[in-house]
C-alpha cells in the first residue's frame, strides 16, 4: 500500500542551532512555535497555557517580557514547563539581559526598537554567559528609522538590509547561535523578503506572516505564505500568528507541515465536502471525530468519504478508511483493503476504536 504519495521537498541546508533542547536548522525537523497571550506576571495562567501548548504539539513557546516583573516571572515559569522558552523583547535591552539571567532559552530582539550596537553587544554578552540563542526579528511594521528613510516604505529590500546589518553585528561579536525572521502582514512582501534573505544567508529562518488576522483568514494567509516558502525548501521553524487561542496556531502549523509531508502528528483526516450522494452525514461525522481523536499524537491517516465515487480510492491510501454504502451499510478499510461493514449508528465508535488501536500499534513499534 502506498500511503499518500508525495513529491519530496529539498530543504536548503542552513546552520543548525539549539533553542534549549530543540534543534533548529540543518537537517533537524521543522519546529512549530506559538506565543502566550496571558499576562506573564500571572505565572499560574502562563504556565498552564505553555503546558497546554506543549500538549498540543508546540516545540517552542515565546513569552512577552515588557517589564522587569515579567522577566523575573520567567524564573518560576521555566521551572514548571517542558518546552524551551523564548523571551520576546522590545524597546529595552535590559529586559533581554534580565531574561537571560532568569533562564530564557532564546531572546527575540527587534532591530527596529532595541537600540544601539552597544546595547546589542551587551545582550550578546548575556546570551553567551547564560547559553541563550537569539532571534533577530525583523518586522515590516517596526523597521529602523534610517532604513525607512532610505526606502521610504517597508519593502523586501528594506527587511533584508535590516537583517543583514544585524547579522554582521552578531558575527563581529563571534556570536553565531541565532536565527532570523523577516516578517510582514503582506504575504507577497514576506515571501519576497524570505526568498531574498535565503539566497544570501546560511542561518536558520523562522517563518511567519505577522499579524495575519483571525482564525480563518489568518490561517489561510499563513498557509499561503509559509506554505509557498516551505515548498521551495525555505524555512526551519514556523509560527502561525493568529488573533485566536494560541493552540489554534499550533494546529494550523501542523496542518501546513502535514499537507506538505514535512512533518506528521496526530490524525490526518481526508474527507469529502459531502453532496446528495452521501450515505451518512459526513460533515457532522468529521466534526465529532476531530474532537474525539484530538488526543492522538501518532501520525495516522483516516479517510471519511460519503459515497463510492472516491471512497475506495482514498481508502487505498490511508491507514483507516470509511466509504458510505447503500441501505445503511458502509465499508471500513484497514491498510487500504476492504475489511468489514458498519451501520451508521456505529460509525463514530468504530472509527475511534480503530484509530486508537492503530495508535497503540504505532507506539509499541
Amino acid at each position: 500500500m502506498n500511503l499518500r504519495p508525495f513529491r519530496e521537498i529539498i530543504r536548503k541546508k542552513t546552520k543548525k542551532i539549539k533553542v534549549g533542547n530543540i534543534e533548529v536548522g540543518g537537517d533537524s525537523k521543522i519546529s512549530v512555535q506559538s506565543m502566550t497571550n496571558t499576562l506573564t506576571t500571572d505565572t499560574d495562567a502562563t504556565i498552564k497555557q505553555i503546558n497546554d501548548l506543549s500538549e498540543a504539539g508546540a516545540d517552542i513557546v515565546r513569552v512577552s517580557c515588557p517589564d522587569i516583573d515579567s522577566t523575573q516571572a520567567l524564573k518560576k515559569i521555566i521551572k514548571q514547563v517542558n518546552v524551551p522558552i523564548v523571551a520576546d523583547i522590545h524597546f529595552h535591552y535590559k529586559r533581554a539581559i534580565e531574561a537571560a539571567i532568569s533562564g530564557a532559552h532564546c531572546l527575540r530582539i527587534n532591530p527596529g526598537n532595541i537600540g544601539s550596537k552597544e546595547k546589542v553587544r551587551e545582550i550578546l554578552k548575556a546570551a553567551k554567559d547564560y547559553n541563550c540563542s537569539i532571534r533577530i526579528g525583523v518586522n515590516s511594521g517596526s523597521l529602523e528609522k534610517n532604513i525607512l528613510e532610505k526606502y521610504r516604505e517597508p519593502c523586501p529590500e528594506a527587511l533584508v538590509e535590516s537583517a543583514q546589518n544585524n547579522i554582521k553585528i552578531l558575527e563581529d561579536e563571534d556570536f553565531f547561535n541565532f536565527k532570523i525572521s523577516v516578517k510582514s502582514s503582506d504575504v507577497f512582501l514576506a515571501i519576497k523578503a524570505y526568498r531574498s534573505l535565503s539566497s544570501v544567508c546560511k542561518y536558520p529562518l523562522h517563518l511567519g506572516i505577522t499579524e495575519a488576522g483571525g482564525l480563518s483568514t489568518g490561517s489561510i494567509k499563513s498557509s499561503i505564505g509559509i506554505g509557498i516558502l516551505l515548498m521551495e525548501g525555505i524555512g526551519d521553524t514556523i509560527r502561525v500568528s493568529l488573533s485566536a487561542d494560541p493552540i489554534e496556531e499550533v494546529k494550523a502549523g501542523y496542518e501546513i507541515l502535514k499537507s506538505l509531508n514535512l512533518r506528521h502528528r496526530g490524525v490526518n483526516i481526508i474527507s469529502c465536502p459531502s453532496c446528495a450522494r452521501q450515505a451518512f452525514p459526513v460533515i457532522n461525522t468529521v466534526k465529532i471525530l476531530e474532537e474525539k481523536l484530538s488526543h492522538i499524537k501518532e501520525p495516522i491517516t483516516l479517510s471519511i468519504i460519503g459515497c463510492v465515487v472516491n471512497g475506495p480510492g482514498e481508502a487505498a491510501q490511508t491507514h483507516i478508511g470509511l466509504t458510505g454504502g447503500g441501505e445503511n451499510n458502509h465499508m471500513m478499510y484497514i491498510s487500504g483493503l476492504p475489511h468489514h461493514k458498519v451501520v451508521s449508528e456505529k460509525i463514530i465508535d468504530e472509527v475511534v476504536s480503530l484509530v486508537e488501536k492503530k495508535s497503540k500499534e504505532l507506539k509499541s513499534n
